[in-house]
């Protein structure tokens, strides 16, 4: 596969993955940036561990979206981070999501 394939390729992916997190971000309450990794997710808990010497985050998440190209399975039950460099979380604010009239099931 010559460069310009590759490049394609990859972008094909990062707008693939675009579409998906567009798709599903109104299904989560949460952003949670680290180090490594972008996640939406409905539960976090960040608690702060110390050491002798330093400290860390232990980050826990339920019902997570993971923002990775090369997953196959970004859906993930739970996941747990330990870093010892900045998290963040916020909190997604909530839309009211409406059915268009189109699809709506009661036939009016």
């Amino acid at each position: 596969m010559d460069d310009d394939a590759f490049d394609d390729y990859d972008r094909e992916l990062e707008l693939a993955l675009y579409r998906e997190y567009r798709d599903v971000v109104q299904q989560f309450q949460f952003v949670v940036e680290t180090e490594r990794r972008f996640y939406l997710a409905n539960e976090v808990n960040v608690v702060r561990r110390d050491t002798e010497h330093d400290f860390y985050f232990e980050v826990s998440m339920s019902d997570v979206w993971v923002w990775d190209i090369y997953r196959a399975d970004r859906f993930v039950k739970a996941v747990r981070v330990l870093t010892f460099k900045d998290v963040n979380v916020e909190e997604l604010s909530r839309r009211e999501f409406e059915l268009p009239q189109e699809l709506s099931l009661d036939g009016e």
